[in-house]
């Protein structure tokens, strides 16, 4: 298992990038905009993850890297909801989610596609885990699995 990022929601991006780079020193390292679904993503990185970023790149996911999610359409997070997951890279998504399972974790979002899915934390905390690689072919009992609870 390989840390890829921890992802914020942000209000406001410019206020957000004038802290994150022109203050804190981060620098921006790939950015997504999906005007379908009306949000930015920024990914940033420290001055000295750049090795880090390289190597991982090689690998894969580019990672450690914090991401900046800001949804174009207003709306109230709440103070708890402004973090919002970590995410790591692992080598079969089905054979983590199912140990996982079996040691009586709740699968909030299964990994239907091989690709993606989201576990929480007995605290609440939401984790992303992402196939390593390309995404494996769907597979039962994942592909018909409902997501349960909040991620």
């Amino acid at each position: 298992m390989r840390f890829l990022h921890t992802m914020l929601r942000v209000r406001n991006l410019d206020d957000a990038l004038d802290f994150y780079v022109n203050k804190l020193g981060l620098k921006e390292t790939r950015r997504r905009v999906d005007e379908k679904n009306r949000y930015t993503l920024v990914f940033l990185a420290g001055k000295d993850d750049g090795e880090a970023l390289d190597v991982a790149k090689k690998k894969g996911r580019p990672g450690p890297e914090v991401e900046l999610t800001f949804n174009w359409d207003t709306e109230d997070y709440g103070e708890a909801r402004y973090f919002g997951h970590l995410a790591y890279e692992v080598d079969n998504i089905y054979e983590t989610c199912e140990r996982l399972m079996k040691a009586g974790v709740t699968i909030n979002r299964p990994p239907r596609d091989g690709n993606m899915a989201f576990v929480r934390s007995p605290d609440k905390h939401s984790i992303e885990l992402l196939q390593k690689g390309d995404p494996l072919p769907p597979q039962e009992p994942w592909a018909s699995m409902k997501n349960t609870g909040h991620w």
